[in-house]
């Protein structure tokens, strides 16, 4: 029943928002789009992969108790299942009522020294849910987020992916600037934004400043 189910996700007879109703509805369906992760088929591999993050944002309880499966999946060899754990696992926090994330959290920001822009924007972009979610880890992600100055471009991250990406970083300090306690490197991190040759970066840069100094 299940498979078949996953089966028109290749076909496309059935949508994953589709899925994803039919796992809200019984839960019970869950271990079954947990083992699609492995298939074989790229449509149904990215496919349940997408239906875990949709509904680790909506029901984070139901998946919490598979949270080292997700922890597991940042080693995929497939960087969008890396990609949507990362997302997931960053959900979860809100009902980590074990601290699983705070025992990752070297790994989770390991990441930051990626060579794939996306993957580091992703964790970046992630960041501001997880501090709202564990202000307790609040000074570490300030400390890894102020890194990106500093990190390393590739031939997968140039210098206008870590624009991007400081971009990425500015919204997620907005996220949970009131819990920064030394306010002044992140103030002072963004003003060195005000004049870069990204418009949609300096725009934030600006933004952020009126907001927070004003």
């Amino acid at each position: 029943m299940v498979n078949e189910l996953l089966e028109k996700l290749v076909d496309k007879s059935i949508t994953k928002k589709k899925v994803t109703e039919k796992v809200k509805q019984n839960f019970d369906l869950l271990p079954e789009i947990l083992n699609g992760i492995s298939s074989h088929k790229p449509a149904i591999r990215y496919g349940c992969s997408k239906i875990l993050m949709d509904l680790s944002e909506e029901n984070p309880d139901k998946l919490y108790p598979h949270m080292d499966f997700f922890v597991e999946l940042l080693d995929s060899k497939y960087r969008i299942l890396t990609w949507n754990a990362m997302a997931v696992i960053a959900n979860l926090t809100k009902v980590d009522t074990k601290n699983k994330f705070d025992s990752i959290f070297d790994k989770y920001y390991s990441f930051l020294n990626d060579e794939y822009m996306v993957t580091v924007a992703n964790l970046v972009g992630n960041s501001g849910k997880i501090a709202k979610f564990k202000p307790n880890l609040t000074q570490r992600i300030t400390n890894e987020l102020l890194k990106i100055e500093n990190i390393s471009t590739t031939p997968h991250l140039t210098e206008e992916c870590k624009r991007v990406i400081t971009e990425k970083a500015i919204k997620s300090f907005d996220v949970f600037f009131d819990q920064i306690e030394n306010k002044d490197k992140v103030i002072s991190f963004v003003k060195k934004q005000q004049n870069s040759s990204r418009r949609t970066l300096k725009n934030e840069a600006e933004r952020f400043l009126k907001k927070w100094t004003s």
